[in-house]
């Protein structure tokens, strides 16, 4: 799990949003095509459930570390959160 500590839409994209991510003692940097579904302000503070051992890489010219987890319906977007509060780097199993 991570927790969204700033967001920010990519400047020059339609949809891309950069999220810096605190991991439980380290912080991320990911890049998401979910500008069309959510403002930064929802972002803000937001428990997501992540993928971390992915290798980094450059989309949008913006390094992104980890990829957050959603569930897409048609062109809808939803952003996988635990149903309850955990701590940030907790496990997914």
């Amino acid at each position: 799990m991570g927790k969204i500590i700033d967001a920010q839409k990519v400047v020059g994209s339609k949809n891309l949003m950069k999220l810096i991510i605190d991991i439980g003692g380290a912080v991320k940097q990911s890049i998401a095509a979910i500008g069309d579904e959510y403002e930064p302000e929802q972002l803000k503070s937001k428990l997501v459930a992540l993928v971390t051992n992915l290798k980094p890489r450059k989309i949008f010219g913006l390094k992104s570390e980890v990829m957050i987890l959603a569930a897409l319906d048609g062109s809808n977007i939803s952003i996988l959160c635990p149903d309850k509060q955990v701590g940030a780097g907790s496990q997914i199993s």
